[in-house]
């Protein structure tokens, strides 16, 4: 069943915007909704919204119900790890084995989350993430670096080559699933 009203950050997740440019369009008027008595948080009917995204010429494929879409490039995960992900009822997730694949799914599955696999060649990776920051449609796309060895000087430099979040391969599903969600509290 679908929801009937969204919080801020869900609406930031459909829109690919930030949470604090939903509050804006909220606290101008430009997106109508309520706030919850005795409380700062804000909640905007599916239909306002809807009305809203036709009104600015927004695509509407990001309603599906708040679903995360993940992108997973990496030759090494396990199929039963990305199939345990997919089971999870709020992701829908793609994988890719290489920068190329990778290239051609992200522009048709737009994701909200890449994980990408860091191997020896760490300067190819720190490129991707700079593109992906780059592109139009994939610049609010958080990405995720996968890296076996991780320590905090790596996660430091990471860092400041443009990823998100790091995680240490190999991974579990649990550690995964942390990975993705500490990445979208950075977008809500």
């Amino acid at each position: 069943m679908q929801k009937e009203v969204l919080t801020t950050g869900e609406v930031a997740r459909i829109c690919h915007v930030a949470p604090r440019t939903v509050s804006k369009w909220f606290d101008t008027g430009k997106l109508r909704g309520y706030r919850i008595p005795g409380s700062r948080d804000r909640r905007i009917p599916v239909d306002r919204l809807i009305a809203f995204m036709r009104a600015h010429s927004m695509p509407l494929d990001g309603l599906d119900g708040g679903t995360c879409r993940v992108l997973i490039v990496d030759s090494d995960v396990p199929s039963e790890l990305i199939q345990a992900l997919s089971h999870v009822e709020r992701y829908e997730v793609m994988t890719a084995e290489d920068g190329f694949d990778a290239g051609i799914i992200a522009q048709r599955f737009r994701p909200h989350i890449i994980v990408l696999n860091i191997g020896n060649d760490g300067q190819n990776a720190a490129s991707v993430c700079q593109k992906v920051k780059e592109h139009a449609e994939l610049q609010n796309t958080r990405v995720v670096a996968a890296v076996t060895d991780l320590d905090p000087s790596k996660q430091d430099r990471l860092a400041t080559e443009g990823f998100d979040q790091c995680i240490a391969k190999p991974y579990s599903l649990r550690q995964l699933v942390q990975a993705v969600e500490d990445a979208m509290d950075l977008i809500s």
